[in-house]
Order: C-alpha cells, then sequence, then structure tokens
C-alpha cells in the first residue's frame, strides 16, 4: 500500500468554475503539507497539462475533479488519468449524487468521490486516504449506494461468513490491523481473509471489493476511507 508522501502533498484542481478553484486553492493551500500546484478549467486542459507536468517529473500526487465539465467529463477524464498516470490519484468533487455517476467514476479508478459541501477537513481527509490507498466516500453517497443489487448479492455469497465480515470493515474504513482488531484475529490472518475474499470475488485490489460491498449494501453509512 502506498504511503503519504514526507514532502508537501502537490494537488492540482480541476474545475470549469473559476470561483470554486479560486475558494478551494484558498483554504487548501492554509493546510500545512498540502500544496496547489497546477489547475485547469476542464478534462481536456487537464489531460494536457498532467502530461506536461509528469513530463518533467512534476505530475501532483492528487487531482480534485469536477464532475460535470464542458467537452470531456471528470468521468472520463479520471479513466484516462488512471490509464495514462496511474500513481496520480483523482478524487471527485462534484455537486451530484446519483448512483450511476457515484458508480461510474468508482469504475473510472478514482479514490473518492465528495460532495462540495463538504468541509474543509474532510477534503483533507480524503486526500491523506487516496495516498494511502484508500477508498474515501461522503456519507451521502454511501447511503445512495447501499441499495443492495441482486447481482452483487449473489456474487457475494461465495464467501464465507468470516469473509463477509471482513469485506463489510473494508467497505467501513477499516485497515488489516484494525479489522485484526476488531476481530479478535491476528493482522497476518486478516490479510490471509482479503486475499482469499479478492480471490473469490474475482478483483485485483480492495478499491474494487469495497465497491462490491458498498453495491451490495455492507458498508456503514458513515463517511470515510475505505482502507
Amino acid at each position: 500500500m502506498s504511503t503519504v508522501p514526507a514532502e508537501a502533498i502537490r494537488l492540482m484542481l480541476v474545475d470549469d468554475h473559476a470561483v470554486v478553484r479560486a475558494g478551494l486553492r484558498s483554504y487548501l493551500s492554509e493546510v500545512p503539507g498540502l500544496e496547489v500546484v497546477a489547475e485547469a478549467a476542464n478534462g481536456s486542459a487537464a489531460l494536457d497539462l498532467l502530461a506536461e507536468l509528469a513530463g518533467e517529473g512534476q505530475a501532483p500526487d492528487v487531482i480534485l475533479m469536477d464532475l460535470v465539465m464542458p467537452g470531456i467529463d471528470g468521468i472520463q477524464t479520471s479513466l484516462r488519468i488512471s490509464q495514462r498516470h496511474p500513481s496520480v490519484k483523482v478524487l471527485i468533487m462534484t455537486s451530484y449524487s446519483e448512483r450511476e455517476q457515484v458508480k461510474g467514476s468508482l469504475e473510472a479508478g478514482v479514490s473518492g468521490y465528495l460532495l462540495k459541501d463538504a468541509d474543509s477537513d474532510e477534503v483533507v481527509s480524503a486526500v491523506h486516504a487516496a495516498l494511502r490507498g484508500e477508498l474515501y466516500l461522503d456519507a451521502a453517497v454511501t447511503r445512495g449506494l447501499t441499495e443492495p443489487a441482486e447481482q452483487t448479492s449473489r456474487s457475494l455469497d461465495v464467501l464465507t461468513s468470516r469473509e463477509r465480515e471482513v469485506l463489510s470493515l473494508i467497505a467501513s474504513g477499516q485497515s488489516n490491523r484494525q479489522i485484526a482488531t476488531r476481530l479478535g484475529i491476528t493482522e497476518r490472518t486478516a490479510r490471509t481473509h482479503v486475499s482469499n475474499l479478492l480471490g473469490k470475488l474475482a478483483v485485483t485490489s480492495r478499491t474494487q471489493a469495497a465497491l462490491l460491498a458498498v453495491r451490495a449494501g455492507l458498508a456503514t453509512e458513515n463517511s470515510g476511507p475505505v482502507a
């Protein structure tokens, strides 16, 4: 799992509203350890600027991405970033919380989904969670996704009851160490359960497993990182 860099975390803002970018820059620049290094007004400009920065070895660590923009939308931009620059984390920050938009974003590989009324502490927490390799979902977003899907529920039938417990804890933001403590098992055993359930669900990452859990209604309604 990746760790938060010791140096300042480099941020890029992508939003077609200049006032939104200015507001984000204003309060994020006041947070110790964060640095806003680039801005773009749409997806196409963001991809061009990111390619330029990456070529200079100056790619941002995390991008705060609007969802609805002219031209290439936030989902497609995020997908291209995940394909071309997999080390760069993307957090969607939008006013929209519809299920399909959230699912499309997660399937595009984003590291989190926040609503624009999130307070500054939540945004900062999401940035740090992304760099730890965790998935961060706004509480309202999680509630919108917890309606069980029949197909997903069937896919989870391959899991043992303990593996379902572990998956639920993953989707609720628990690390392997926290899962071990919660279930009264060793951290090594927790890692084994995680590895086994990833294999059974035919997914390659905890984030993908967490998405399945959220779809099946296994996640709690508390906002926070999904380890």
